[in-house]
C-alpha cells in the first residue's frame, strides 16, 4: 500500500490529481483505510492510471468553473467519465458537485453523470437556534442522516450511525432531479442533499478526510463495496 511508490501490477485506487483538490488530506485517510485491503493508493495527473484504476476518488475544492476548467485543461476528463462508466467512484465536495448536470457557481455545466442542479444556499435573514445569523458558506460539523424513513441506507454507510457528525466547507449544494440519487441528507437553514449514490457513483458533500473515524468508515467501505 503506497501513496506516491507504484508497485508494477498492482491493484490500486486512484486519486485524480487535476490541481483542484486536497489531495494528501484524500490520499492520507484512504490510506488509512485500506490497511485491510490489497489497493495501493495513487494520486495521480496521468490520465491512463485513471483508466487502469480499480477504483477512483475525484476529490474537489475552489470554485465549481475553475474545477470543470482544470479538468479539461488537466485531459483528465474523459478518463474521469470511463471510471464513472465502469468502475467504483468516489467523489468528494466539489468532486460531487460535478457529477450533476449544471451549477449556479458560475452558471457552468456540470459531467451529468447524476441529473440535476447544483444550487447556492439562501439563507439571509434567517436565524439559527441559538439566535445568531446562518452564515455562507457552512463550514464546520453539521449531522448526516443517511437512513431513509423505510429504514435503508446506502452500504457506503454500513456501520456508520444515523445523525452521525460530519465535516462540512461549501455555499453551494447538490439538488439531484430524481430523489433516489440522494443518499443522505443534513439541515442547515433547509434540508440539502448530504451525499449523491448512483449505480457504480458514490459522492458526498461533506470532506470525509476531516470527519474523524466515521469519514475513514466510509473510505474502507467504498474500497470493499462491490455496485
Amino acid at each position: 500500500m503506497s501513496i506516491s511508490n507504484a508497485t508494477a501490477g498492482a491493484a490500486y485506487v486512484a486519486i485524480v490529481d487535476y490541481g483542484m483538490g486536497n489531495l494528501r488530506s484524500v490520499a492520507t485517510a484512504v490510506q488509512s483505510a485500506a490497511t485491510d485491503s490489497d489497493l495501493e493508493v495513487r494520486i495521480t495527473a496521468n490520465p491512463q492510471e485513471v483508466l487502469n484504476a480499480q477504483r477512483v476518488v475525484l476529490p474537489g475544492q475552489g470554485a465549481m468553473a475553475d474545477c470543470v476548467a482544470e479538468l479539461d485543461r488537466s485531459g483528465l476528463r474523459d478518463a474521469v467519465l470511463h471510471a464513472a462508466a465502469n468502475k467504483p467512484l468516489f467523489g468528494v465536495c466539489v468532486g460531487m458537485q460535478m457529477l450533476l448536470d449544471h451549477s449556479e457557481e458560475g452558471d457552468t455545466p456540470g459531467l451529468g453523470l447524476v441529473a440535476g442542479q447544483v444550487k447556492r444556499f439562501q439563507l439571509a435573514g434567517q436565524l439559527q437556534s441559538d439566535g445568531s445569523r446562518f452564515k455562507v458558506p457552512q463550514m464546520g460539523w453539521n449531522q448526516v442522516r443517511h437512513i431513509s424513513a423505510l429504514g435503508q441506507s446506502h452500504p457506503i454507510f454500513e456501520g456508520v450511525d444515523n445523525n452521525a457528525y460530519f465535516y462540512f466547507v461549501h455555499s453551494f449544494y447538490a439538488e439531484p432531479l430524481r430523489a433516489e440519487d440522494c443518499a443522505a441528507s443534513a439541515h442547515y437553514g433547509e434540508w440539502f442533499c448530504a451525499a449523491v449514490a448512483r449505480d457504480n457513483l458514490f459522492a458526498t458533500q461533506f470532506h470525509p478526510e476531516k470527519s474523524s473515524k466515521q469519514g475513514l468508515t466510509l473510505y474502507r467501505n467504498f474500497l470493499h463495496w462491490t455496485p
